[in-house]
């Protein structure tokens, strides 16, 4: 048996990176999966090389997360083709940020619109059928970069602890409802958005040994945490944000540790 046996799951930007590993992650484990993705655009806000495809045990719909009558629509034929919707978790999102004075605004309401309010129209539209079934598990995707601040970070770092949040609001609006809602925070995790741009940048070493793992993390490690919990194991688990970020934020490193453990 799975984790999701019978469950009802939406998952938004799951045709690649964290979400199609949370796709992948809860169908295994027993969901029925609807994911949505943009469909044109990557996740670096790039054109996609290849269509938005389906994948073994997925169906995937085409959604921007900022269009409220599209995400309205993906809900209403979630709910019409499978009755239900038992969690939803809100992947989808965009690399943006710069020295503020150096920001246009486009950039900055991009970052906002799509990181934030996309997050915000997700969690609002699963909320419907959670409240009239008096069940359900929210899962934002946050970062770690919601929980502090990082040079350059501006329009991402706000978005992200503007997720964070949302998220406690959340649980603390609806959790007589019986619906539960938890934010994951990653650190670095190697996604397409992650190589579009941390790979170009000369000090990736830098970001890489802030993780106190020293290594970057994988989005299967991300989907792992999510599905945790969305599922009964974490039933007693609401307005929390977990870090899932190989030690990212535990503290600073100086290089001190290498004495004793190399």
């Amino acid at each position: 048996m799975g984790r999701l046996d019978g469950q009802v799951v939406h998952i938004t930007g799951a045709a690649s990176g964290i979400g199609l590993a949370c796709a992948q992650r809860f169908a295994a484990e027993g969901a029925t999966v609807v994911g949505s993705d943009i469909g044109d655009l990557g996740t670096t806000g790039d054109p996609k090389s290849e269509p938005l495809t389906e994948f073994p045990g997925v169906e995937l719909l085409e959604c921007d997360v900022r269009d409220a009558d599209r995400q309205a629509e993906v809900v209403a034929k979630i709910v019409a083709d499978h009755g239900r919707l038992d969690a939803v978790v809100t992947a989808a999102g965009v690399a943006a940020g710069g020295p503020l004075h150096m920001m246009d605004i486009e950039e900055w309401q991009r970052g906002q619109d799509i990181n934030l309010t996309g997050t915000m129209l997700s969690a609002k539209y699963a909320l419907g059928p959670m409240m009239e079934q008096k069940s359900g598990s929210i899962v934002t995707v946050a970062s770690v970069e919601g929980l502090e601040g990082c040079e350059g970070g501006s329009t991402y770092n706000a978005a992200k602890g503007g997720v964070v949040l949302l998220t406690k609001n959340l649980a603390n609006d609806y959790g007589r409802a019986g619906i539960r809602a938890n934010a994951v925070c990653p650190g670095f995790i190697k996604t397409p958005m992650f190589h579009g741009v941390v790979d170009a940048m000369p000090w990736a070493d830098q970001i890489r040994d802030q993780h106190k793992l020293g290594r970057f993390g994988e989005p299967e490690e991300i989907a792992s945490a999510a599905l945790f919990l969305a599922s009964a194991d974490a039933s007693f688990i609401t307005g929390i944000a977990l870090p899932v970020d190989g030690g990212y934020t535990a503290g600073h490193s100086y290089g001190l540790a290498e004495m004793w453990t190399n």
